[in-house]
């Protein structure tokens, strides 16, 4: 028996998910870094950087070979780059190849610097310049940090970790995720549902079901005593 088809019915259109997209400085265009983000599905917008070699969300990546980590840690550009980084609220250097080559090589001491030298010159990116570091073994490995970088998704911060300068909606949030399980989404949720504290304390347990689901058993709390 043939299949029957409904000519009525439309036919579903294929939902595309939107690559992640960064900005690469154009210099880092000839390195591996780029096809093996392309090859990781990113869109990768190349352009002129002022500061930093990658652009991903709010983040900006500063990335180093290990020869050129020397180099530039030699003639003081890193320092100026890591200057210049700080307009980011969030950093990052990346350092390229520790699987290839050693960080405190036999060629440094002909260089003048000393392993100590780049231990404390690692320590005053950290917590001079406020960057922290990663150390990746090749091109197909950082390019793995900035594609899962450019996927990840920003969770909202909650407003427990301190209560001063809280506005009158933030305290409103404040009070609500003073309660187990209630988080910023929820308790976002519930406000813009019922509104006022008021109205959220005095609903139904049943009510506020409807809103956030088995969640709201932790309300039960009200009706204790103490």
């Amino acid at each position: 028996m043939n299949p029957i088809f409904d000519i009525f019915s439309k036919p579903k259109k294929e939902r595309k998910e939107e690559k992640p997209k960064i900005i690469m400085d154009y210099r880092e265009k000839n390195s591996l870094v780029y096809s093996e983000l392309i090859n990781l599905g990113i869109d990768v917008e190349v352009k002129e950087l002022k500061v930093a070699d990658y652009i991903v969300k709010d983040v900006a990546i500063e990335r180093k070979t290990i020869s050129d980590f020397i180099s530039s840690m030699i003639s003081k550009r890193l320092t100026n780059q890591l200057d210049g980084m700080q307009q980011y609220k969030n950093r990052l250097l990346l350092i390229e190849g520790i699987d290839e080559h050693e960080l405190y090589s036999h060629e440094i001491p002909e260089k003048g610097i000393h392993p100590n030298a780049i231990r404390g010159f690692l320590l005053s990116i950290i917590f001079e310049h406020k960057t922290p570091i990663i150390f990746t073994k090749d091109a197909e490995d950082t390019a793995k940090f900035i594609s899962v970088l450019a996927k990840r998704e920003k969770k909202e911060a909650s407003l427990n970790v301190s209560k001063s300068n809280l506005n009158k909606k933030e305290r409103m949030q404040f009070i609500l995720e003073g309660f187990p399980g209630i988080g910023p989404k929820t308790a976002k949720k519930l406000l813009s549902h019922f509104k006022t504290l008021k109205e959220i304390f005095e609903a139904s347990i049943e009510e506020l079901k409807e809103t956030i689901g088995v969640k709201a058993e932790i309300f039960k709390l009200l009706e204790e005593q103490y």
